[in-house]
């Protein structure tokens, strides 16, 4: 039986995730498989990876050949890369202690470069955060000038109005008395 290492999709429409198992190269996609060794998200920043890292390598050694998505995948976790170490453990090289070290210095300067990576994009989110509340302070600033300019010109107004109401009643007292007069 020809086995392959692939992902089987799962998610809605337009937010997938995928499982990635171990299948027979003749059943479908999303169907039947024989063992499940981890998730992949590429929804999230950076693409979120759970493998079971000893399966999935002994999987390789057994013949399973990944697609290449999954490949990639495999990749990046070292999974192959140990099975290259074990290969050549295998014809004799080196020794499986500095195969073992060789590994783990890739896998610590893997995780270096993922923490940097990481540490990027949370100062980048966060000065855009700030970027954009500053813009939003520097509009709120401006609406609220624009609202105290207008109440003044408001006040200024009933001031104006008020100061003609006071002087209008005695102007029309002034022609109510000369036309009283008038009339007998």
């Amino acid at each position: 039986m020809a086995t392959k290492i692939r992902l089987q999709r799962h998610g809605r429409k337009g937010y997938a995730f995928y499982h990635i198992v171990i299948a027979d190269s003749r059943a479908p996609r999303d169907g039947k498989f024989i063992e499940r060794i981890g998730s992949y998200n590429p929804n999230t920043n950076p693409a979120t990876i759970d493998l079971k890292f000893d399966r999935a390598l002994y999987w390789l050694q057994v013949g399973a050949q990944p697609t290449d998505t999954t490949k990639n995948i495999l990749s990046a976790q070292g999974v192959l890369l140990k099975k290259h170490l074990l290969g050549g453990v295998k014809k004799g090289a080196f020794t499986e202690a500095e195969a073992e070290t060789k590994f783990q210095t890739w896998l610590d300067a893997k995780q270096k470069s993922v923490k940097t990576e990481i540490s990027k994009l949370d100062e980048k989110e966060r000065v855009a955060a700030k970027v954009k509340l500053d813009a939003e302070k520097a509009t709120n600033k401006a609406k609220a000038e624009a609202l105290a300019a207008k109440k003044a010109a408001l006040a200024v107004a009933a001031a104006k109005a008020h100061a003609e109401e006071s002087e209008t009643p005695a102007a029309t007292d002034q022609t109510a008395d000369q036309a009283e007069t008038v009339q007998p």
